[in-house]
């Protein structure tokens, strides 16, 4: 995962979108036709594998957005974090997991493109892009309904219910805990409260900010 920021902030954002959204899926509709069909009875070989995997993505995802200046670079640490949680579901190799990470990568695949055109609708007075989280402060007073789409996907990343995203969470987790993962689950929720941090910082720079007057 090391490369994603990097990219994510150099790339142009089209490109961004593509990136944290495409790949993914293909990735992991693959990986789950290997390990689910070819590799079934195999699963408690390939099961410790794919929980390290969920393990690592969530332990750099979480605490690796934290501190990002740039939303670009918040949104990839948030993607390697949410692919923390698409493996949980992989992990319990069972029927409910399977449906809950493709309930997931539906709902996270809309949520990142939704995500990134509200990033692309954000230029200064020149039409050159911004991307700094510092310059959507006072969003909600000069662009507000941008302002409440934006607040409405990371509330949705952060798990905050009903939104799509707290669905998303509860089905992995549900299935992980049903598989006698309970650990498991316990980890990615406590990685969830985290993200809800960065997430609803966004919300708080906006809302509760004084203007920035950058985004025009």
């Amino acid at each position: 995962h090391r490369w994603t920021p990097d990219v994510y902030e150099g790339a142009p954002t089209p490109v961004t979108t593509f990136f944290a959204s495409a790949p993914k899926v293909a990735a992991i509709a693959l990986t789950m036709r290997v390990a689910l069909l070819a590799f079934e009875p195999q699963a408690e070989a390939w099961r410790q594998i794919v929980v390290f995997a969920a393990l690592a993505s969530i332990v750099v995802g979480a605490p690796g957005a934290i501190g990002q200046s740039n939303i670009k670079r918040l949104m990839a640490y948030s993607s390697i974090n949410n692919v923390g949680f698409i493996l949980i579901g992989l992990a319990t190799a069972t029927a409910a997991g399977a449906s809950a990470v493709r309930v997931y990568l539906a709902i996270y695949v809309a949520m990142t493109v939704g995500g990134f055109v509200a990033v692309l609708m954000m230029k200064d007075a020149h039409g050159a892009p911004v991307e700094g989280v510092a310059d959507l402060a006072g969003l909600s007073r000069t662009r507000p309904m941008l302002a409440l789409c934006l607040a409405a996907i990371m509330f949705s990343l952060a798990g905050i219910p009903p939104l799509f995203g707290f669905w998303g969470k509860f089905v992995v987790f549900q299935a992980a805990v049903e598989a006698g993962y309970v650990a498991l689950a316990a980890i990615g929720i406590a990685a969830s409260v985290i993200g809800a941090f960065y997430y609803i910082k966004i919300v708080k720079v906006m809302y509760f900010d004084e203007p920035a007057d950058v985004i025009t």
